[in-house]
């Protein structure tokens, strides 16, 4: 099974970063979120990958055409021009990336629709290159597969932004609980489609509004339930968070050696 990436969105909620680079470069330790993206899945036996390319596109391919480069130790020789010698040049990622341009504006549907020619036929996986978590591909497809229907989308509990408390009726706090998980379900992304799921798609659609809204009043919508890890990655403080996670070394979607 392929890996849409939806990688092209301008991320002005995080401004600090992405003046000259696309969100999905802004790095977790040494490397972009993209790449912990992919190498969670590729962990999990996904190694296709089509990226939905945009505002800054240029920085993703740059990334990937140079990758050897910027992944491994190189040797220049000043004396012969333009020899570059790759130290150690096994590649451990044995990935295949269509980098697939998709418009600077276009919106999130019509991103997945104009890399059609690239899964046509298929059942694919799907999510966005600003966001990290430990979702179990093998179980959430097995779902998708028993229910049959064109669509299943991952269903979280976002940590909330504040503190919560609990009030008596004489105004006292009786429980205070610091940035509890929500009581409400939300996109998690992590989608996995079946190929009719074009039908509901333009070149010019938002995913979140018209075609999702279909599919759910189609019946064509299921949800998988995610009790684990899961952080988007919209603020300059939620980058911080994801790598602090990392430095840590307790990652939750670190499940490579």
């Amino acid at each position: 099974m392929k890996a849409v990436i939806l990688a092209g969105g301008l991320g002005t909620r995080l401004r600090e970063e992405t003046e000259f680079k696309p969100k999905p470069m802004v790095q977790i330790g040494d490397q972009p979120i993209l790449w912990h993206i992919m190498k969670n899945l590729s962990s999990q036996g996904i190694n296709e990958f089509v990226i939905c390319l945009g505002y800054k596109g240029e920085v993703i391919k740059d990334y990937f055409m140079n990758y050897a480069e910027r992944t491994h130790d190189i040797t220049v020789s000043l004396r012969e021009k333009n020899l570059v010698t790759i130290n150690n040049p096994a590649i451990e990622e044995d990935w295949t990336v269509t980098l697939a341009n998709t418009g600077a504006l276009t919106m999130t549907g019509g991103r997945i629709e104009r890399i059609r020619k690239y899964v046509e036929g298929e059942t694919f996986l799907c999510t966005y290159g600003d966001g990290l978590s430990d979702v179990n591909v093998e179980e959430l497809t097995n779902f998708h597969k028993a229910h049959g229907k064109i669509s299943t989308v991952t269903a979280v509990r976002p940590t909330n932004r504040f503190g919560s408390l609990q009030i008596n009726s004489n105004g006292n706090v009786t429980a205070f609980s610091e940035k509890p998980k929500s009581d409400k379900w939300v996109s998690g992304g992590y989608f996995i489609f079946e190929p009719q799921v074009f039908e509901y798609l333009d070149s010019e659609c938002i995913l979140e509004k018209g075609p999702l809204e279909k599919l759910a009043t189609d019946g064509q919508l299921k949800a998988y339930e995610h009790h684990g890890f899961w952080q988007p990655m919209d603020t300059y403080r939620e980058t911080q968070d994801l790598n602090e996670l990392w430095d840590s070394g307790a990652a939750p979607w670190k499940n490579w050696k």
